[in-house]
Formats: structure tokens, C-alpha cells, sequence
């Protein structure tokens, strides 16, 4: 039997919470039959191995029946992060504003506005915001502030640990400091017979110089236990300047899962050596004049295509092929025309690639994505959908209207190469496999279910029926089905299937994908016709029909084992336009999409920069928040993101560990548990010494 579960098991020693076995009320547990212990005997011999004697047994049933009451911990969802790691790890840093409300509660009433800033700002950036304050303050000025800080921190980390067991707070202790802040944690400063000892704990760090390092690690520790788990609900790459950073950090969380999003799995696709899904993150890349995060970011070699390009494009102007620039990023002429460039190259590589990839897979029913093969001979016009459309751009010199999925000979070395860089980047394999392994299409978590984009419905709002490989799939069948299918697109032998990837790509940009939930993916029409018409990618049924339909959403949750009345669909992918009086709240409160808009490219059509959501056991609340500044202007003007809590949903009752799964766990514990103590009274099982 495991002596952890997310933290919440007491570790060895329980028996002393129960040092008479007597007091153990034999009535408050199952009656075991004989038969039953008998038929069970083999496992509980081995569960006898952790709980050798009815005393230790017995502690631990007192021990998980109490974590049991504790007050459920929080979860934090964030979705759609586009690489953007700086507003990410603010978010990251400050909880969503739960840290400064910590603050607030415990010393607003006692400590002045300016106190207050400082010390938030300080939990966020301590080693940085550190630095400031040993220029401003020097001496026993110095040390004064360390004192008071050190206090001032301790009850903030007090509060925070507040909902936790000992031995779970004890696991969140830097080693270096554990006994130290355990002592200053558990110990009441007021209390007459400690009161000296406490504070000479604190004046003992100050006077040995450990003052510094002590305050950046119970920084750490406050913002561990603010949030207890993250979930991050797709779409962590592409847009941005930092995927890299941001999958650094997840790296470090101590506890999250992750929904893939349609741009995780396009990356997820190019690790695993998906020509198309390759062509298409570097184009994205170029788009959002982001090279950075290919060569800096993960090693990607970008010189082939750059050479390539600049020969072949040299004399064209390639108008619609110019990145979106941000104004903070300074590029040259230069290196804007270069971009330029190679974004309409890596472009055409793609559309064929993708023609060569469609062919390869009749079943994926997407022949009308084969609009090379419609251009006119002249390069004038192109048919889509059955209606011709003049082309804004002539210039094609790498196709062949005869074979137009063909690459030119120079063309098929820029991908070779690419493919071989993205394959053998060390870190961005990690980082993939770090996604699958804390990664899937969808979750369900203590009784909300987790997904990027949709679930797959028909018109009429019924579950559309996929059939694959001679069997029929749809709802959660259908889901698992492509979780599976999107493992064994990376995992599986290469050898024996060589283009086993093609399906991460078709995750990307389906119809029938639950991480892109749009008829179409219309790159091509918007690069090529001016014509707004053949632009529009229409939604798929799940947005079409349950935003105010309540009834959809129940269908959906009773589907995926989720209690209908508590349970919430929550999702990202289309980004709400506030801005313009969209709500995130859907499907009378049933359905939580919480994209506002962290990549900056959104930020204009959504009018705020982002949606977080915590689930505490007060109930549910959405943060939206204002654009975030930079880090230098949060650490030197405690300019911090500007937040609006809306409570979503609150608990009549406080929800406890007992409602959540973990709670479940426990309870399935707890049973084998006194499973065990009835056959060691009944003689089954014998005790062993202590």
C-alpha cells in the first residue's frame, strides 16, 4: 500500500495518533465476513508488510479518516499561454492574485499600503527584489528589515499551510531551512513560554547571514502551498516568444496535468518527424517573426531555409508573406524581408507537403485542402469550394502545375535538414515527452471534465460516430481512441510505419479533430485571396450548439462519468471577446471557457490579456486580467497585473478532501484498512511485533 497520495498520507509513525487500539470504535467499520477476509487474505498478508499490528493499522485509519476533513486544496487552470512566458510566470508567481489577498488578510490591518506592495512583490521575485532593497537599506537598517520581513512572512506561509497535514507541509520545506520553518510555522510567536525562542530563531538567521536565503525560500514555499495543483488546458506553443521557458517551468511544478491543445499536438507532430507538422510550426514562427524560439529556444538549424529562400524569393516582394511584428521587437529592414522570405518558401513546402500527406489518407475525407492542384496554368486564379477567386500573388517558382505536391530538389534538402534538427533536439524531446507523460486529450478532475477545444457532436447535437479501423467510436470512446492513437503516433516503430506521425497532423486541423473544432483550416485562402469570402473557418456543432444549451453540456458530462448538477465542461481554444461583452460562463454556468487572450496577438479581439480559474473549497472564481507590464516595472514599482475576480459558483458547504478524488483514494484506503484490522482480530492475518 502507498504511503503518499498527493501529499496528504502521514508518513511513518502514525500509530501515535491512536496509542490505544481499545478507543477504536470496531462498530464504525465494515463487517468483514470470514469468506470475504479469506478470498482477501493474499493482499492483505502483504498490506500487513506497512501496518505489521492493529496498533499501527488503527493510527493510520485515525490519520487518513482526519486528512479526510481537511478543507479541499486549490487548483489552478490556465489555458492558451501561446508562449508568452513573462505574463505566464507572473501568473505563475502571484497565484492569480490569491498570494496578495494571503497578504491582505493576514497583515492589512496592521501594516501600512507601501509594506504590503513591497512584500508581495517580494514572494513573486525575492531573489531580484532582494537586490533593490540591499542598495536602499544598508547596517542595522538592513537587518531591522530582514527581522521584520522574516516575521511578516511566516504568517503569510502560516496562513497558507493552514489546509494542509504536517507531514505535507513538511514535504514542501526547502532541506536547508526544514527544521527551522517548521519550528517558526508551528510555533505561536505570542505563546509566553516560546516567545523568546521564537524570535531568536529569527535573529539567529539575521545575525549569520542567512536571512537572504531563508527569504527566498519561504517565498518558494508560500507560493507551493497557494496552489496546490495546476492544470494547463492546451495550447502552451506557437505565437509567443518563450514555449521554451514556459515547458521549463512546468518541468519544476510540483504537481499539474496538461489537456493537449491543437498547437501542442502541431509540436508534438514535429518531434515526432512529421514533415507537414514541422513546415507548419516554423512557418507559424516566421509569421509572428518569432525565429528565436526555433534556434535559441530548441537548437533549430534555420540557415538551409534562409539560404534557400533568399536565392529562389530574391526578386519577390512577397507582400502577404510579411511577419506581425510586435512594436517592443526591434528587427532591422533586413531581417524583416529575410523573414519575409522565407515565411511565403516554408509555405509553399507546406501546402505540399500537406497535398502529399491528404493523398497518403483518403480516410481523412480533406480533399478539398488539395488547392495547389486548382490553380490555373497562368497562376492567375485558384477554385475553392467550387468558386474561382483571383490570386493576390503570381510568383510560384518552385511549382509544377503537372505535379504540383512535388518539392523542387532544393526544396526536399531544406526539409530533410529541418526534420533532422527537430528530431534530434534534446530539449525539445523532452519537453514532448514530458507532455505525454503529464499530457492527454482530456481529464476528468474531481468532477470537472478538462479539455482544449470540443467534443465531437453532429448538427442535431448528438455524438458524431468516427469509424476506425472497422470499429465505431464517438463521445469518450472516440477521445480515448484518439489519445491512443496520438501516443502511438510518436512511440510507435518508425520502421514499420513510417508515416505513423501523419495523424498528429491531422489533430491539427481536422474537421473531425476535438483540438480544432472548425470545418477548415483556411491558410492558403488567406495568404493568396484577397477575397474575404473563402476566409471563413465556420465552427464545428459542440460551439455552434451548446452555448446556450444546458441540455448538450449535461449529455456531454453524463457521458464522461461526471455528476451532471456539481460538474462544469472547462475549456480554452476560442478566445472570449470581452472586449465586445462575450462571457466565459456558458450553458447556464455548465461550460467555463477560459481563453482570454494571453498571446498578445489576441489581446485586440479579446480586450483583456487572459483568463486563469481557481477551484478552492469555497467553490469556483475566474480572474480575468489586464495586459502585464514586464517583470523590471513588477519588481521595481510593484506594478503588478491588474485582476477582476468573478465568482462563478460558491459551496453551500465548504467542500473538504473527502469530495475530491484524492478523497476517494483515501476512503478506498481507509476500507482495505479496516479490512486488514478485522482479519487481525478474527485471527486471519497474524500480528507481528512493533
Amino acid at each position: 500500500m502507498k504511503k503518499a497520495y498527493n501529499g496528504y498520507i502521514h508518513c511513518k509513525g502514525s500509530q501515535k495518533y491512536c496509542e490505544n487500539t481499545e478507543n477504536f470504535k470496531e462498530h464504525s467499520m465494515e463487517n468483514f465476513t470470514k469468506a470475504e477476509l479469506e478470498k482477501n487474505k493474499k493482499y492483505l498478508e502483504l498490506l500487513s508488510g506497512s501496518f505489521p499490528n492493529i496498533t499501527t493499522a488503527v493510527g493510520e485509519v485515525v490519520n487518513l479518516t482526519a486528512i479526510l476533513n481537511l478543507p479541499k486544496s486549490t487548483e489552478h487552470f490556465l489555458t492558451d499561454i501561446h508562449g508568452e512566458h513573462e505574463a505566464f510566470n507572473h501568473v505563475m508567481q502571484n497565484a492569480s492574485g490569491a498570494i496578495r489577498r494571503k497578504v491582505m488578510d493576514e497583515l492589512g490591518s496592521t501594516v501600512s499600503l507601501e509594506d504590503l506592495e513591497e512584500l508581495t512583490t517580494l514572494i513573486y521575485y525575492p531573489s531580484e527584489k532582494l537586490d533593490l532593497i540591499k542598495k536602499e537599506k544598508k547596517g542595522p537598517y538592513l537587518d531591522n528589515w530582514y527581522e521584520l520581513t522574516i516575521y511578516r512572512l511566516v504568517k503569510v506561509c502560516r496562513a497558507a499551510a493552514s489546509k494542509y497535514t504536517r507531514s505535507k507541509v513538511r514535504k514542501a520545506l526547502p532541506k536547508d531551512f526544514a527544521y527551522v520553518m517548521e519550528e517558526l510555522l508551528q510555533e505561536d510567536e505570542h505563546r509566553f513560554n516560546k516567545k523568546e525562542y521564537y524570535n531568536q530563531i529569527i535573529a539567529s538567521l539575521v545575525e549569520y547571514g542567512r536571512a537572504e536565503h531563508f527569504i527566498i525560500e519561504i517565498s518558494g514555499v508560500i507560493k507551493r502551498l497557494t496552489t496546490d495543483h495546476l492544470h494547463i488546458i492546451g495550447d502552451i506553443f506557437d505565437r509567443g516568444p518563450g514555449p521554451d521557458v514556459v515547458m521549463d517551468t512546468l518541468m519544476k511544478h510540483h504537481s499539474l496535468d496538461m489537456q493537449w491543445g491543437n498547437h501542442d499536438i502541431l509540436w508534438m507532430g514535429a518531434a515526432a518527424g512529421s514533415a507537414a507538422c514541422i513546415a507548419n510550426v516554423v512557418r507559424i514562427a516566421l509569421r509572428y517573426a518569432n525565429m528565436d524560439a526555433l534556434e535559441t529556444g530548441y537548437g533549430i538549424n534555420l540557415l538551409p531555409l534562409a539560404t534557400f529562400a533568399n536565392r529562389v524569393y530574391r526578386e519577390d516582394p512577397c507582400q502577404q508573406f510579411t511577419p506581425k511584428v510586435s512594436p517592443d521587437d526591434i528587427e532591422t529592414d533586413a531581417e524583416i524581408l529575410l523573414m519575409t522570405r522565407m515565411h511565403k518558401a516554408i509555405s509553399m513546402i507546406q501546402f505540399k507537403l500537406e497535398d502529399q500527406l491528404i493523398s497518403r489518407h483518403p480516410e481523412y475525407e480533406m480533399d478539398d485542402r488539395l488547392l495547389l492542384r486548382k490553380i490555373s496554368e497562368d497562376n492567375k486564379t485558384v477554385e475553392v469550394d467550387g468558386v474561382v477567386y483571383e490570386l493576390n500573388d503570381t510568383n510560384f517558382p518552385t511549382l509544377d502545375h503537372e505535379k504540383p505536391w512535388e518539392l523542387s530538389e532544393e526544396e526536399q534538402i531544406v526539409v530533410d535538414k529541418l526534420c533532422y534538427t527537430f528530431r534530434h533536439s534534446e530539449k525539445l524531446q523532452k519537453h514532448i515527452r514530458f507532455m505525454y507523460a503529464k499530457g492527454s486529450m482530456y481529464l476528468v478532475y474531481n468532477n470537472n471534465l478538462l479539455f482544449h477545444a470540443c467534443v465531437l457532436l453532429n448538427e442535431d447535437g448528438t455524438f458524431k460516430v468516427k469509424k476506425i479501423n472497422n470499429k465505431y467510436y464517438s463521445g469518450r470512446s472516440l477521445m480515448d481512441k484518439y489519445d491512443q492513437m496520438a501516443r502511438e503516433a510518436y512511440f510507435g516503430d518508425i520502421e514499420e510505419c513510417p508515416n505513423k506521425s501523419d495523424f498528429l497532423w491531422y489533430l491539427w486541423c481536422n474537421k473531425d479533430s476535438p483540438l480544432f473544432g472548425k470545418d477548415k483550416m483556411a491558410t492558403f485562402e488567406r495568404y493568396f485571396i484577397d477575397d474575404k469570402t473563402p476566409h471563413k473557418e465556420r465552427y464545428t456543432p459542440f460551439y455552434t450548439r451548446i452555448d446556450d444549451n444546458e441540455s448538450i453540456a449535461v449529455m456531454i458530462l453524463k457521458e464522461f462519468g461526471v455528476d451532471p448538477v456539481e460538474g462544469h465542461l472547462i475549456n480554452g481554444h476560442v478566445p472570449v471577446k470581452a472586449g465586445s461583452g462575450e462571457s466565459p460562463i456558458r450553458a447556464n454556468g455548465k461550460q467555463l471557457v477560459i481563453d482570454g487572450g494571453f498571446a498578445k496577438a489576441y489581446q485586440k479581439t479579446t480586450g483583456i490579456a487572459g483568463y486563469t480559474l481557481t477551484y478552492n473549497s469555497y467553490g469556483l472564481t475566474l480572474i480575468s486580467h489586464r495586459p502585464f507590464e514586464s517583470v523590471d516595472m513588477a519588481i521595481r514599482e510593484g506594478v503588478d497585473i491588474k485582476s477582476t475576480r468573478q465568482v462563478v459558483e460558491t459551496t453551500l458547504e465548504r467542500k473538504r478532501v473527502k469530495d475530491t478524488d484524492i478523497g476517494k483514494s483515501i476512503q478506498a484506503q481507509v476500507h482495505d484498512l479496516e479490512m486488514l484490522i478485522s482479519a487481525y482480530r478474527k485471527g486471519i492475518i497474524k500480528e507481528k511485533s512493533y
